[in-house]
């Protein structure tokens, strides 16, 4: 059954590739990247899980592993190929180009210099892992897209929201199981990532709440990570729910509620709360103010069934979880205070791989890991945790001028759809490394650079410039 479904993957996997290096190298379409992209970043892990349970080769692991990042490169070669006159290719910069060139030098800076205690191949590795997303943020910036190309970057987000909350009905009700425990998650992460099984169901801790129930992760690598995820397929059914015909408004109703499905399912409080934070935000952005008042009466109800109504395990987990006395609250209490600790001795930093839960990070050397903002921080001081909070804000802020200013719906659909998404993993980001959420990252970072060009554009437009 394993080779069956291996050789399914591969097959959608390979036709996916070629298609999209057929499009960039022969027709110069290297921006068609994010369709290959937004299509194989949810099905990353279980792809290589099945892989390896079919294959035991951590060598065919590898080919699979490389090929996100070999898209992009690919990509970036095309581009220059495609301009021969590379060195006139007009660019102009803005604050959230200024923001990612200066993080991205600050890293290589501290990848070249002989700063901390990793070896240069794990420095490497780690650079890479944040050097593509920049990549594709460049890819986003010189993104010239057609309505219909972008209706298409919008069916995959509907499709991965819609399909990931059937997995969990599968999950939740015919399997009474993780969809882990049967495509070989465990075996690929302790031979591939030599990371034991851990937990009550033989995954890792991350896949239950402290009362042993279930956390859900459908085909994504983890429940945290599937629920930052839906937030982007949320925020993108609600765009087009408020900017299209009401006849086809059920299928964007269902992709809101199959989001909102899987968060709950997720069972993951810091996604919940970012929820709600991207919900105000999106009632700031379109003057929803009554939006927030039902959002605080929703709030006080949740109260009053928590106090009154709900179950005693119920109730002592929201108490623990907000005096942070749930283990794993005080987890990240503990992560951050040494993270900090390590900032204010080495204001600094420490160098690069010494925080953070990616593989190129070693045990021994970690310091802090639970904070994305403190995990920069740890590595490239308090001027690197700055920088790469300016290239947040300024990447929403611009965003935000592009809704409200452009006079193209598709164009004013992806920068709302980048701005909500960035401001609703703002709470992700403070408990966990966000940023290895490849899929939501990866995405929401091209269309953040779609924005700024279009941004640009309507700049040249006008008389007086709006430069932030």
């Amino acid at each position: 059954m394993a080779l069956i479904i291996f050789f399914l993957i591969a097959l959608a996997v390979g036709v996916g590739f070629l298609w999209t290096l057929e499009k960039m190298i022969f027709q110069g379409k290297w921006t068609y990247a994010i369709f290959f992209l937004a299509a194989f970043l949810p099905f990353y892990i279980t792809s290589l899980s099945v892989v390896y349970l079919a294959t035991q080769s951590a060598a065919v692991v590898s080919i699979f592993q490389i090929l996100k990042e070999l898209v992009v490169l690919v990509a970036l070669l095309v581009f220059v190929l495609y301009h021969r006159k590379i060195a006139l290719y007009p660019f102009r910069l803005y604050s959230t180009d200024w923001f990612f060139l200066a993080f991205l030098s600050l890293a290589f800076g501290y990848l070249l210099l002989p700063i901390g205690q990793a070896s240069f191949l794990n420095k490497a590795l780690y650079f890479k892992s944040m050097l593509i997303p920049g990549l594709v943020y460049f890819l986003g910036r010189n993104t010239s897209f057609s309505d219909f190309e972008i209706q298409r970057v919008f069916k995959i987000i509907f499709f991965v929201a819609i399909g990931a909350f059937l997995v969990n009905l599968v999950e939740n009700f015919l399997l009474n199981a993780h969809l882990q425990q049967f495509t070989g998650y465990a075996l690929y992460n302790f031979a591939i990532n030599d990371i034991e099984p851990t937990g009550n169901f033989g995954l890792t801790w991350t896949f239950e709440t402290q009362a042993v129930t279930k956390r859900l992760a459908s085909f994504f690598s983890d429940p945290l990570e599937m629920a930052s995820s839906v937030l982007m397929g949320f925020a993108a059914g609600l765009i087009w729910f408020l900017t299209s015909k009401k006849e086809y408004n059920w299928l964007y109703l269902l992709v809101m509620a199959c989001s909102l499905g899987s968060l709950v399912f997720s069972a993951s409080r810091a996604a919940f709360g970012a929820f709600f934070v991207m919900i105000f935000f999106i009632a700031l952005v379109f003057r929803l103010y009554k939006l927030i008042g039902a959002g605080f009466l929703a709030l006080v109800a949740f109260g009053i069934y928590v106090v009154f109504f709900a179950s005693e395990d119920f109730y002592f987990f929201v108490i623990d979880t907000l005096t942070f006395e749930n283990t794993s609250s005080i987890g990240h209490v503990v992560e951050w205070l040494l993270a900090l600790d390590s900032m204010i001795a080495n204001p600094l930093g420490i160098g690069l791989a010494m925080s953070g839960n990616a593989g190129s990070v070693t045990d021994e050397l970690r310091v802090g890991g639970e904070n994305q903002f403190l995990i920069y921080g740890v590595q490239f001081g308090w001027i690197g945790m700055l920088l790469y909070m300016l290239v947040i804000a300024s990447g929403v802020i611009l965003s935000l001028r592009v809704f409200y200013g452009t006079d193209s719906t598709p164009k004013a659909r992806i920068a709302f759809v980048g701005a909500a998404t960035k401001v609703g993993l703002l709470l992700p980001l403070f408990t966990a490394n966000a940023e290895m959420y490849t899929y939501v990252a990866w995405v929401s970072w091209w269309m953040i650079g779609f924005s700024v060009r279009e941004y640009g554009r309507i700049q040249l437009s006008l008389s007086k410039p709006l430069d932030f």
